[in-house]
């Protein structure tokens, strides 16, 4: 099969690979990029495991092509943190204890960015519903969800 060359955006770097028709984003993400962060999971788009952002929008890398990032914008979690300064997701999360082995880790904090930039102030049940593409296997979800919703009071300037 012929290469197919991309030209796209990921973590606010201008980035240029080649891939196979058949190749996923997430296996380019991995194997060509060395952005290991986006895990593979299930491989069917059940786990949320590989989650990135799309031109805003949360998706399953696991089943988008590599060549559909072609003038695309693409988040990961590599471009979360702002060089050595943890997001405040990602502080939240150490802080509450909301991962275990961190498999899914990567996932919960992707979705949970995309969240919170569309609806800084979420309710319990808006958090659990966004977070619903996301399985866990180690922990239980309150601590996700309770950190999730320090992090957007911290945000949105409020203290505890």
């Amino acid at each position: 099969m012929a290469s197919i060359a991309v030209s796209t955006t990921i973590n606010d770097d201008d980035v240029e690979f080649l891939c196979q028709p058949d190749e996923t984003l997430l296996d380019v993400l991995r194997n060509r990029l060395g952005l290991m962060g986006a895990k593979e999971g299930c491989g069917t788009g059940d786990c949320g495991a590989c989650s990135a952002i799309m031109d805003g929008r949360v998706v399953c890398s696991c089943l988008v092509l590599g060549a559909e990032a072609q003038g695309r914008t693409i988040e990961t979690i590599e471009g979360m943190a702002d060089g050595g300064e943890l997001h405040p997701l990602q502080r939240k999360f150490i802080e509450h204890a909301a991962l275990q082995c961190g498999i899914c880790t990567p996932g919960f904090l992707i979705a949970a960015k995309a969240l919170l930039e569309v609806n800084p102030d979420p309710s319990e049940t808006e958090i659990r519903f966004w977070l619903a593409g996301n399985l866990c296997r180690c922990t239980g979800y309150d601590k996700i969800v309770r950190a999730v919703q320090d992090a957007a009071r911290e945000m949105r300037g409020e203290t505890a």
